[in-house]
This record gives structure tokens, C-alpha cells and sequence, in this order.
């Protein structure tokens, strides 16, 4: 094949260096003229389709069928006065919407013969009912083996066949370089055995993940190619499509995919437990900073992590860490920030017992903790609350709230409850709360202390009442809150 460049394009390049006043050498006429060609490079493929065809049997359609429940109203007697009746005078409060049917769509792929079935998190999330969809069109509904939240992946099973499904195979150590060519198939806005073709743009980028560095390519891929495979031209599974960056919603050419190392660790585990363990700190790791390096008076050079809480009852409390630490290696192995201390920690068991070198009034020491298990994701945005506090808090944890914040939200005098962590699905999640709001008031009082909450909703309970009804106040703006007793 011969890649070819028209006359009229080197005539127009020739004719800017004469206008230019080049001197150049005697020219051929245009009829001796001929075209510019380059040789294919070798190894790049004439044609994609014998690998599409060889793995797109065992690429498959996902749909899910879930249920939205409809936000629940107040009662009367919770709304405040000029509220109240507002509604008395139009009609009463609002009555709640019928429960709403939710249908999403994905991708995933055969990873053995029996039927287990690789997909992203983010597909089956809150599925009521599973199905995939063969190449051939067989429609087979699917139990969950197993799931993790943090690398967004899920592992599925549909019974086994009589013949055995056709598999491809996650490669546990992928030779990739940027350029190099990727095949992506799946299901993008429902239409299933759907082939794009591209390069790894690049390779290690975060994009916000704790435990995921991910494979960019630009092959495209859209809603609904989440969960499907990206093939190399050997036909193993290098990557499983997660993500799009788009300003619109469709395909820009940058798409990520996690890389099958990761995902063949985590479907690993999930093949043999159902979850996937790591080690625990507990901590809220700080990336230092320079600004935080030339505050505290360290060396700018210094790489570390600042360590500016430590929370209650977990392994660095009881190993003898504390605020104001900055944790400069994890068994003689450097970090150099908050999301590396993490996955170095994340990736020892659970019982494990790791050597930390901190650095504590100018001087470095040793300091040894026995590491637990990493809590569930929803306990984690409790801000590593225990979940009886928790519920008492309608799934938030909260923390007095400090100058800065009533400043920034002009919150007059001491009072506000900031609201640390939502637990993903409870109540205060569904009512809008969201990390970061501060809560003024509850049941009519100011709050400066979270024993005030507490009294609060006691007080409610006592006098009957059916919700707890909040003040909160964000940056967008001031609003109550009604929160169901009984639901927490």
C-alpha cells in the first residue's frame, strides 16, 4: 500500500518557496512529476477484521433493570410556618411520584467457558435484573460473583451452556507502548458487536482513581462500551473500556481503559472470595505541598505526606501516629504523595504489619502498624465514622464547623454542623445533602455541637414527630430538610 501525496500539493509548496525568493535547482516538468510514498511500517495490520472476528463471539450486550423510589415529602407539621401554610393554601404538600422503572446498557466480555463475565462496577450499580446478550443473541440473565467499587469492576456469571461460551483471556503482564494499536468492541448507545480501532495515547494517567493508572486510547468508545474489552493485535485483552472524557457526551478520541494487569488481580480475587481486601491505615493522607512544605518549615525538597488527621480507633492510632506527621516511606519505600500512599498500603493483606518512617518535630522515626482491612467505600464516606454514629446521623458524619467554612457561607456567630461524609444510598444522600453542607439548624435550634444534633432528633422522637427537619446551608444556597426517622 502506498501512501500518496497529489501533485497540486507539492506544486502549491513549490510555488510558496518561489514567492519566498528560494533559489532552487532545475525542476522536472509536472507530466515527468510523480507521487510521494511511504512504505507501511511493518507489523501494521491491512485489515482488523480477522482479529475483530476471531474475538467479538465472546464480547457481550448488558442491560440492567433497576427502580428509583420517589423522594419522600415532609409532613405538615415539620415545614415552618410561612411554609405551612403556603401549601395549606394551594393544596397541601406535593404527594410523592410512583416508584420509576431505571434501564441502563453496557458492555462486558466471556472470560471462561462456564459463563463468567467481565464488566465494569459502574454497569450493574443498583441492578435489580441482569441480562447479557450474546453475539448471537441469546439473552441470559446473570448473577453478581462479585464487585469492586474502587477499580470499577464486577464480575458476573450466566449458567453454563451445553457447547461452553467462547472466552478471550485478560493479559497479566501487557507489553504496551504508546502507539500501539487497540481494538475496542462493545455495545456504544445499545448497538451491540460494534468494532473501533486506534493507539494507546498514553499510559499511567490517574484521572482522579486511587487504585487505577489507566491506558488512554483513542480508539472510540461511548455510553455503553463501559465494561467491554480492548484487544491488542494478538487478540488478549490489554484493557477494559471504563471512561470517556467528552464535553458533549460522545466520543473526542481520549477514552480509558483499565489496565488488564489490575483487572485480572481484582477478578482474581473476586473469582475466589467475591471481594477484593487491602490493607487499611486509617488516615487522611495530604499531598505536601510547597506552600505546606515552606509553612511548616521543610525541606523543599522533601517528598512526603502529610498526615493531618488520624482517625479514632484505627491502626495509626493505635500504632502511634498523629496530626502533624509527615510519613516520608512504607517499609524503606519512598511516597511521594496522598494517592501512592494509598495503593502502597492498599496493596498488602490485611493483618500485614509494615514499617512506616515518619518525620515528627524535625526528627525522622520508625513507626510500626499492623494494617486492617480496608473498609467498604460507603463507610469511607462517612469519613471513616463507625456506622452506629452514622446512622444516628441519617448517614452523615459530622464535625463542628470551623471559622473558615462559616465565613465562606456567611453563617453568622459560632453555630453549623459541617457535614464531613454522606454514606452513598442513605437518606441525607438522597435528600441532596452533600459533603462539604453545613447544617444551621435542627428541630428549630442552632447547632454548634454534634450533642446537639443528637438532642434534637431525641427530642423530635419524643414528641412524635416523623421527620427531623434540618437547616442546611451550602453554596448554593440555604434550604430545609426533612429527614425521615426510621430510615436511617
Amino acid at each position: 500500500m502506498t501512501l500518496k501525496t497529489p501533485i497540486r500539493t507539492l506544486s502549491a509548496g513549490l510555488a510558496a518557496a518561489l514567492l519566498a525568493g528560494s533559489a532552487l535547482p532545475a525542476l522536472a516538468t509536472a507530466q515527468d512529476a510523480r507521487p510521494l510514498s511511504a512504505a507501511v511500517p511493518e507489523g501494521a495490520p491491512m485489515s482488523f477484521a480477522d482479529l475483530i472476528e476471531q474475538v467479538s463471539p465472546a464480547v457481550v450486550s448488558i442491560e440492567t433493570r433497576g427502580t428509583i423510589e420517589p423522594s419522600e415529602m415532609p409532613d405538615m407539621a415539620q415545614l415552618p410556618p410561612q411554609f405551612r401554610e403556603f401549601f395549606e393554601r394551594f393544596g397541601g404538600v406535593p404527594m410523592p411520584e410512583e416508584p420509576q422503572e431505571r434501564r441502563a446498557q453496557g458492555s462486558g466480555f466471556f472470560i471462561s467457558a462456564d459463563g463468567l463475565v467481565v464488566t465494569n462496577y459502574h454497569v450493574i450499580r443498583e441492578a435489580d435484573e441482569i441480562t447479557v446478550v450474546t453475539k448471537d443473541g441469546d439473552r441470559l440473565p446473570a448473577e453478581i460473583i462479585g464487585t469492586d467499587e474502587p477499580t470499577d469492576l464486577a464480575l458476573l456469571r450466566v449458567e453454563a451452556g451445553d457447547e461452553g461460551y467462547p472466552f478471550v483471556t485478560l493479559d497479566e503482564d501487557p507489553e504496551i507502548r504508546v502507539g500501539d494499536w487497540v481494538v475496542a468492541v462493545g455495545n456504544p448507545f445499545g448497538l451491540g458487536g460494534t468494532a473501533t480501532a486506534g493507539i494507546v495515547s498514553a499510559i499511567g494517567r490517574p484521572i482522579g482513581a486511587v487504585y487505577t493508572d489507566f491506558i488512554q486510547l483513542d480508539a472510540p468508545i461511548n455510553r455503553g462500551n463501559s465494561g467491554g474489552p480492548a484487544f491488542d493485535l494478538e487478540g488478549n485483552v490489554i484493557g477494559v473500556n471504563s471512561a470517556i472524557f467528552s464535553p458533549t457526551g460522545g466520543n473526542v478520541g481520549i477514552g480509558f481503559a483499565i489496565p488488564s494487569d489490575l483487572a485480572a488481580n481484582v477478578i482474581s480475587q473476586l473469582m475466589e472470595t467475591g471481594a477484593v481486601s487491602r490493607g487499611y491505615l486509617g488516615v487522611r493522607p495530604q499531598t505536601l505541598t510547597d506552600d505546606l512544605k515552606d509553612a511548616l518549615g521543610l525541606d523543599p525538597d522533601l517528598e512526603g505526606v502529610l498526615v493531618p488527621e488520624v482517625i479514632a480507633g484505627t491502626p495509626a492510632a493505635e500504632g502511634g501516629l498523629e496530626n502533624g506527621d509527615v510519613i516520608l516511606a512504607v517499609n524503606g519505600e519512598p511516597v511521594a504523595n496522598a494517592i501512592e500512599l494509598t495503593r502502597r498500603i492498599g496493596a498488602f493483606p490485611p493483618g500485614e504489619r509494615v514499617r512506616l518512617s515518619i518525620l515528627r518535630d524535625g526528627e525522622e522515626r520508625t513507626v510500626r502498624v499492623r494494617l486492617a482491612e480496608r473498609p467498604d467505600e460507603e463507610t469511607l464516606a462517612n469519613g471513616g465514622a463507625e456506622p452506629d454514629q452514622a446512622d444516628r446521623f441519617f448517614g452523615m458524619s459530622l464535625e463542628q464547623a470551623d471559622a473558615e467554612t462559616r465565613e465562606q457561607l456567611e453563617i453568622e456567630g459560632e453555630r453549623g454542623l459541617l457535614v464531613a461524609g454522606v454514606a452513598r444510598g442513605s437518606q441525607a444522600a438522597e435528600k441532596g445533602i452533600r459533603p462539604g453542607d453545613v447544617i444551621v439548624e435542627a428541630g428549630g435550634e442552632d447547632m454548634r455541637t454534634v450533642a446537639d444534633f443528637d438532642r434534637a432528633a431525641n427530642q423530635a422522637r419524643e414528641r412524635g414527630r416523623n421527620a427531623l427537619l434540618v437547616l442546611v446551608t451550602s453554596q448554593a444556597g440555604t434550604r430545609y430538610v426533612a429527614l425521615q426517622f426510621g430510615e436511617e
